[in-house]
């Protein structure tokens, strides 16, 4: 047994280069944002009005928010073309659904941690955990996406929906902002540096001891021969390949413009209102006869 495990690769196919890209752009991003936006939500307090006088100021603040949003925008496009170049031309299916098994799994993980299970369950390629935190980057960006650009856009938002929208979008905005740095900060930092120190996401592949206890169905799958990213033949790719690049141009394109058109049609809360000195006028007191 030992001397078929050493036999064994030292790491397997984790993540391609395009979800690497994604990765990068995810990160570079949301740190931004985030270093930029809570010191917003949280400017009336000592540290938040230090950080935003030691970025420059509350209008370049707000200047690079808005830069690292439009990023995370055209980020979140990429992804959506990069999945559907996957599940379209190649066919593969979408593994980081979620299925029934994921619960079963979870229980099964929750009792082998309180030592009510005998063995560790065996996960497939994305794991339940991986799941959960997946969606919930993508209901999350969705979240910061539209209420960001409620408040981007207050004038041409309050045309069209009441008043009240606005502090709604505010408040959404900021609570969903807190919870998602709560949750890179306890969650993923936890299972990606303390727990394992998974780098997977920056080289691509994964050692074989974190495969064997987070993904044990997948390595079993690899041993057996099968293809890290199986697809379709070839000739049937050529073919998918050619009607998705002419509608990722076609729909590419116009989701860029609209996402610009988005961010420069209104320039509202940009420039604060500038500081006036001004005399004030104290009539003199008429002396007490």
């Amino acid at each position: 047994m030992a001397a078929a495990k050493n036999n064994l690769p030292k790491e397997f196919p984790r993540f391609r280069v395009g979800a690497r890209i994604e990765h990068i752009i995810l990160l570079v991003s949301f740190t931004i944002l985030a270093i930029t936006g809570l010191p917003q939500k949280y400017a009336l307090t000592g540290w938040g009005g230090s950080m935003i006088a030691w970025m420059g100021g509350i209008e370049q603040v707000r200047i690079i928010h808005r830069y690292a949003a439009f990023a995370l925008t055209v980020g979140a496009i990429y992804h959506l073309f990069t999945s559907g170049y996957r599940l379209y031309v190649k066919r593969e299916r979408m593994r980081i659904m979620l299925r029934g098994y994921d619960a079963r799994d979870l229980w099964n993980y929750v009792g082998f941690n309180l030592g009510r299970v005998a063995n560790h369950p065996k996960m497939r390629k994305f794991n339940f955990g991986e799941k959960i935190e997946y969606w919930a980057v993508v209901w999350g960006t969705a979240i910061m996406a539209i209420t960001g650009f409620m408040l981007w856009n207050p004038i041409a938002i309050t045309s069209v929906l009441p008043g009240q929208f606005i502090p709604a979008a505010k408040a959404a905005h900021g609570g969903e902002a807190i919870l998602a740095v709560l949750s890179i900060l306890l969650w993923h930092m936890y299972n990606v540096l303390i727990k394992h120190r998974n780098f997977s996401i920056f080289t691509g592949k994964l050692p074989l001891d974190q495969m064997e206890e987070e993904h044990a169905l997948e390595l079993e799958r690899l041993e057996s021969g099968g293809s890290p990213w199986p697809g379709l033949a070839l000739p049937v790719l050529r073919r998918r390949r050619r009607i998705f690049f002419i509608a990722s141009i076609i729909i590419g394109g116009l989701l860029l413009a609209i996402v610009i058109w988005g961010a420069t049609f209104e320039e509202t809360a940009i420039t604060t209102i500038p500081r006036v000195t001004r005399e004030v006028f104290v009539p003199l007191s008429t002396p007490s006869p």
